[in-house]
């Protein structure tokens, strides 16, 4: 049986998600040099903003507002970005970066899906849509690291 306070938590925190992968991919999108690299970001961009619109729809069906990123976290995240691409503005850096970046939202969002377990199936497929995403780009950013 699903609950409602579970679901519309678990829609609000891939909302902060995917906002984040957004804004993090726009950060470093210019410092990439590689075009089929780009077009891979481009391409995560794109199916983030996809469900972003879907979750979006789910949380309006809840008369929910949605969630942004934490300030903090998004400012330490450019801030982070900025001096590593200060230091070294290749695409290995920007691969390191976005490694990391997808592999703590694979592991919040595991940890969302466990913790909002009541949550109904619908918004459940989406996260696990979400992870399999980021897990995709962890993936394709081995070849550049």
């Amino acid at each position: 049986m699903s609950n409602s306070n579970d679901t519309v938590k678990l829609l609000r925190e891939c909302d902060a998600g995917i906002k984040m992968g957004i804004s993090s991919i726009n950060d470093v999108l210019d410092n990439v040099k590689d075009d089929e690299f780009k077009s891979k970001l481009i391409d995560c961009r794109n199916q983030h903003e996809k469900l972003a619109d879907e979750i979006e729809d789910l949380l309006e069906e809840h008369s929910d507002e949605g969630k942004n990123p934490n300030p903090m976290a998004k400012g330490m995240s450019w801030i982070k970005t900025n001096i590593m691409l200060a230091a070294d503005n290749s695409d290995k850096t920007v691969a390191d970066l976005m490694t990391d970046g997808c592999n703590m939202g694979v592991k919040s969002l595991s940890r969302y899906i466990n913790q909002y377990s009541g949550a109904d199936a619908k918004s459940r497929s989406i996260t696990g849509r979400l992870v399999d995403i980021e897990a995709g780009l962890s993936k394709d950013m081995r070849q550049y690291l």
